[in-house]
């Protein structure tokens, strides 16, 4: 419109110029300055037709869809991707069709009121044939106006819910919990939402200080239990083979006792056999058997020891050695 208007000035200038000059010239007055007059004429018309020109002339780059309005009213036809012809009165406004990509970064409490920094990113997408509502409804800063505000209530409402521990370990289902509502709440707007992720949870140093010193406390004590645990199993198993080792010690001393006992029974089982074996007349036998001929020199008794005196012998030797 603008264009537009500035052309329309530069026409009426020019035909302003061209009728000043010739009626000057007719008159005898500047009849050298005929030529300066008919060129600065002819250029505020070119300027004049140009500006005109580029006024009615609009062109749509791709993914976007041009909302054509009248005086500030919303037509009922759109533009595609291209050039297009307008009246110059008309403006047209371009709305982005592709995925976009925002981040928020808010300032959060958990259900335990601890401070949690945390940075959104959404990923959304407004479809053609959806534009000219958005724009006759909200206007073309939907952004700012809608999804912007509705990602900070949606984020700091879902994460109300969890103390700050449960933040960390559950932060795939809150981002999924916050993605839902914005779906649902976006889509009233005719805004679709293509993703959603929760790019980073940071706490204040004191709680994060608080939460290393709990974790090291509770590593330390996992330790303590890992080595009371050792303890009681290696215990055990010295219970366990003192058990052993005193079960086979006395399977051992059985089986020596049984051993000793079988020898036992197996020399009383052969001294009886030989003492069956055994009769008087053998015993006499070989009693004779071993005798050398000689008679005992001294006899025991109830009267002590005695000796035997074997006179006859003695003389029998003398008479014998005569």
């Amino acid at each position: 419109m603008f264009l537009f208007v500035i052309g329309i000035l530069a026409l009426v200038a020019s035909i302003g110029i061209i009728i000043s000059v010739l009626k000057k010239c007719k008159n005898g007055m500047f009849p050298k300055k005929k030529k300066a007059g008919s060129a600065a004429c002819g250029a505020c018309l070119v300027l004049g037709i140009a500006l005109i020109s580029i006024s009615c002339i609009t062109s749509i780059p791709t993914g976007h869809t041009g909302i054509v309005t009248s005086f500030g009213r919303v037509e009922d036809y759109t533009y595609e991707a291209g050039i297009h012809a307008k009246a110059p009165w008309q403006q047209v406004i371009k709305m982005d069709n592709r995925i976009q990509k925002s981040m928020v970064e808010l300032s959060c409490f958990s259900s335990d009121i601890q401070e949690v920094a945390t940075i959104y990113t959404l990923n959304y997408q407004i479809e053609k044939a959806n534009a000219q509502t958005i724009y006759r409804t909200i206007g073309k800063d939907y952004y700012s106006t809608v999804i912007e505000p509705r990602v900070q209530e949606s984020v700091k409402s879902v994460i109300a819910k969890y103390n700050a521990e449960s933040l960390i370990a559950s932060r795939e289902q809150l981002s999924s919990e916050i993605k839902a509502i914005l779906v649902e709440k976006l889509a009233a707007y005719n805004i679709e939402v293509i993703d959603a992720s929760i790019e980073n949870l940071d706490f204040s140093d004191t709680y994060t200080d608080a939460v290393e010193a709990k974790q090291v406390a509770e590593q330390n004590k996992l330790k303590a239990q890992i080595e009371q645990e050792q303890a009681i199993l290696e215990a055990e198993a010295a219970a366990e083979r003192a058990v052993i080792e005193a079960e086979a010690a006395a399977e051992v001393q059985k089986i020596e006792a049984d051993a000793r006992a079988y020898a036992g029974e197996k020399e009383a089982e052969a001294n009886a056999k030989i003492g069956d074996s055994l009769s008087s007349d053998l015993i006499e036998y070989k009693y004779v058997e071993k005798w050398d001929g000689k008679l005992p020199t001294y006899v025991g008794g109830e009267g002590g020891t005695l000796p035997i005196l074997n006179i006859g012998t003695n003389d029998e030797t003398a008479a014998s050695n005569e």
